[in-house]
């Protein structure tokens, strides 16, 4: 597999991004560049996807920043692990639901090796916490496809100010929470870029 990894140590400008896999996506689609898999933090930004609504917003004096991804609002910032990636669909049979599977597990399996316990749900995409209250969100995922190419990725709150989410209804869910892995256990999340690339490639590789 030629897939690139990209890891940026500073914040990464939401609009700049996004145009970095928008060019990447022409690239692949033309031959002429490798598959990416990209880790990366952003500075604080509340971004709408494809099928956001206004009145999921509670806050009316935030700044939104309208995104071609799949899925509502939802907020990106400091302390919040972002995993962009480039992915030829072309290679791997057309298949999205297979892919968005791939990419649950790969979560999944990334909070099973903190012995944190996690699950996906068919009805809300993202992956979430079974608290002993209610039913939180911990990663979010929202992917485009252009081409058979899927790019955007998904995110995972690890220690990030989750109060920013009560200025929203985080991807149009009201009856759930959020939370961060901090908040699920107070340990030491240092090395989670490396587990993430480690099960990604592994369910790439199948």
């Amino acid at each position: 597999m030629n897939i690139d990894v990209k890891k940026s140590t500073k914040p990464v400008n939401y609009k700049d991004a996004i145009d970095y896999l928008e060019n990447k996506v022409i690239e692949i689609n033309n031959g002429k560049s490798n598959e990416l898999i990209w880790l990366l933090e952003h500075p604080s930004i509340f971004t709408e996807g494809t099928s956001s609504r206004s009145s999921d917003v509670i806050d009316k004096s935030i700044n939104l920043i309208k995104t071609s991804r799949g899925g509502k609002i939802t907020w990106h910032g400091p302390g919040q692990l972002i995993c962009y990636f480039v992915i030829d669909l072309n290679k791997r049979g057309k298949d999205i639901r297979k892919f968005i599977k791939l990419i649950e597990n790969s979560i999944i399996d990334t909070l099973n090796s903190f012995n944190i316990e996690s699950k996906s749900d068919r009805k809300n995409i993202g992956i979430w916490f079974n608290s002993e209250k209610e039913l939180k969100k911990v990663a979010a995922i929202g992917i485009r496809v252009k081409k058979w190419i899927a790019y955007h990725g998904f995110s995972i709150n690890i220690n990030n100010n989750l109060n920013e989410y009560k200025k929203i209804i985080p991807c149009g869910i009201k009856d759930k929470g959020i939370t961060n892995l901090k908040e699920i256990k107070n340990q030491d999340y240092t090395n989670i870029s490396e587990e993430i690339l480690k099960n990604l490639f592994k369910y790439l590789k199948t």
